[in-house]
């Protein structure tokens, strides 16, 4: 649930707490003491959401890249791991800089389009992580436990409607939010003082988050993993069956064919528990804000819980690249061609750069040495014509 993320769980803590220590910068505010620990902490987290963001777009963008342009790794689990990964850069270039945002500036600084669409965008961004994620699943369960049922005919035409009603179905899903989702005064004691932030959902009514909250969970964590580990419990099933059924001389083809499809079901189960542990802080987070809204846990504990639960949600959309480096070989070789590639064409653009260079000095060295020459020799005549 990225809006939540930024704009949720920013609700409570960031508009109260955190617009306390963003004014406390400015007004001598002492809401978390005078120890230079908070300010310090401050100040890091816009870089460690920039650590983030970098390692998550050059990951993302070189997986998407390798399976457009390298035709062998053209692959309908392939297709559905670039979809995955564009819902990752996505979240990237959205919901992690907004959040960090919210440290340097204690107002909104999006306007109230910004208010609606970002966590449109976002929310669309985690459905298409964990729905795809769900479909990931099931072609495994077909590719190992029904592998009769797989038709090779117009498989990349299916797996590209597939991505697509993801896309659609979590876009619908995320329609609420930019409804809810708007500009609302916020009234500080503290300073005497009311700012405007962006929240989901409107503030009288304690229903709404409750509801709001239970279903985020259910729909965007407990119910895909639900039906994930269904998937995967018949996949296990059909292994351990196969390892005793498989005779020690058997075909070739079929055992290499069997490895093959346990390798990549455990790279998208690997996908899967990186999922669920990094975004099951965020929602506990959520629900337990959700039900105590009327009350504002000003404690560090709960602000030091918050801020991690944001980093581990926003550190995954930055792991599955590094996680099938690791994982898949083809994609290990394929990964580290594109880094050659990229060293090899900054070395001959630094070669051609240092041939440039010295082509120019050698001119220009050429040049001086002509006029020098011109001089000396036309010192040389004038001084014959003297004599």
């Amino acid at each position: 649930m990225a809006s939540e993320e930024c704009i949720l769980l920013n609700v409570e803590l960031d508009d109260f707490i955190l617009c306390n220590i963003s004014t406390a910068q400015h007004a001598n505010l002492s809401l978390l003491g005078e120890d230079l620990f908070y300010y310090r902490l401050l100040y890091a987290i816009p870089t460690i959401y920039g650590i983030i963001i970098l390692i998550g777009l050059v990951g993302n963008i070189t997986l998407i890249k390798i399976f457009c342009t390298v035709k062998s790794m053209r692959t309908v689990p392939n297709l559905l791991i670039s979809s995955l990964a564009f819902g990752d850069l996505l979240l990237l270039l959205t919901c992690v800089p907004v959040d960090a945002s919210r440290y340097l500036s204690p107002e909104w600084l999006f306007g109230r389009i910004g208010c609606k669409l970002i966590p449109f965008i976002q929310l669309t961004s985690v459905g298409v992580s964990v729905f795809t994620l769900m479909a990931l699943s099931a072609d495994r369960y077909k590719a190992i436990v029904r592998p009769m049922d797989i038709q090779a005919s117009h498989a990349l035409m299916k797996i590209c409607l597939k991505a697509a009603v993801i896309w659609i179905l979590s876009m619908l899903l995320a329609i609420p939010e930019a409804l809810f989702s708007d500009l609302r005064p916020f009234y500080d004691k503290g300073t005497n003082k009311t700012f405007v932030s962006c929240t989901p959902y409107p503030l009288a009514n304690e229903l709404h988050p409750k509801i709001q909250s239970m279903a985020s969970f259910l729909i965007f964590y407990i119910i895909p993993l639900s039906v994930i580990s269904v998937y995967y419990y018949f996949i296990a099933k059909k292994l351990i069956r196969s390892a005793y059924n498989l005779p020690m001389e058997g075909n070739i083809h079929i055992k290499r064919q069997m490895e093959s499809r346990k390798r990549l079901a455990k790279t998208v189960l690997v996908f899967v528990c990186i999922f669920a542990f990094c975004w099951l802080p965020n929602h506990i987070i959520y629900l337990y804000r959700s039900y105590h809204y009327s009350e504002v846990d000003t404690s560090v504990l709960h602000f030091i819980s918050s801020l991690c639960a944001r980093i581990l949600a926003f550190a995954n959309s930055c792991i599955n690249p590094f996680a099938l480096y690791l994982l898949s070989k083809s994609f290990r070789k394929q990964f580290n061609h594109q880094l050659t590639c990229c060293k090899a064409r900054a070395l001959l653009r630094s070669q051609s750069t240092g041939r440039s260079t010295t082509r120019m000095a050698s001119l220009k060295s050429t040049n001086q040495s002509m006029v020098t020459f011109t001089f000396i020799n036309g010192n040389h005549l004038c001084h014959e014509g003297s004599i």
